[in-house]
């Protein structure tokens, strides 16, 4: 099974660990931060145990927004929504085949999880459309 990069507990995910690790997509992923940034969200990097890895969870005062895990050459991006809070995403702004994909998408529990691989910087407007959606939600 695939799992994500960043498994070393003593070797935290800075500014030159990412740039190693994402390749060409680090600029997408600065491009992330800078633009979380600026919507008052907070990217905070933990190695988690269970995963053993290193992902960023990435949070509006004390909602969390997003998961954030690095891959081989990307990132991965991970929300979770209610049913209840499912429809909004098909309102939203963002490029087609992820409200597709998040229509088909099974609920596990309460949550319906919509998960995006992002390797370019064009994909990250999608990723901060969502961010705000989820960051107005009650």
């Amino acid at each position: 099974m695939e799992r994500p990069l960043l498994n070393d507990p003593n070797l935290p995910p800075d500014t030159v660990v990412l740039k190693k690790t994402l390749g060409r997509s680090h600029a997408a992923y600065e491009a992330l931060a800078a633009g979380a940034s600026g919507a008052g969200l907070e990217m905070s990097w933990r190695y988690y145990n269970d995963g053993k890895a290193w992902l960023c969870k990435v949070t509006h005062k004390k909602k969390t927004v997003f998961w954030l895990s690095v891959w081989d050459g990307l990132f991965k991006i991970g929300f979770h929504f209610t049913e209840k809070t499912r429809t909004g995403v098909a309102e939203l702004d963002i490029d087609a085949n992820i409200k597709s994909t998040f229509a088909r998408a099974q609920a596990v529990g309460k949550l319906v999880s919509l998960g995006l691989d992002v390797r370019k910087k064009s994909q990250v407007r999608d990723v901060l459309t969502l961010a705000e959606y989820k960051k107005s939600l009650k």
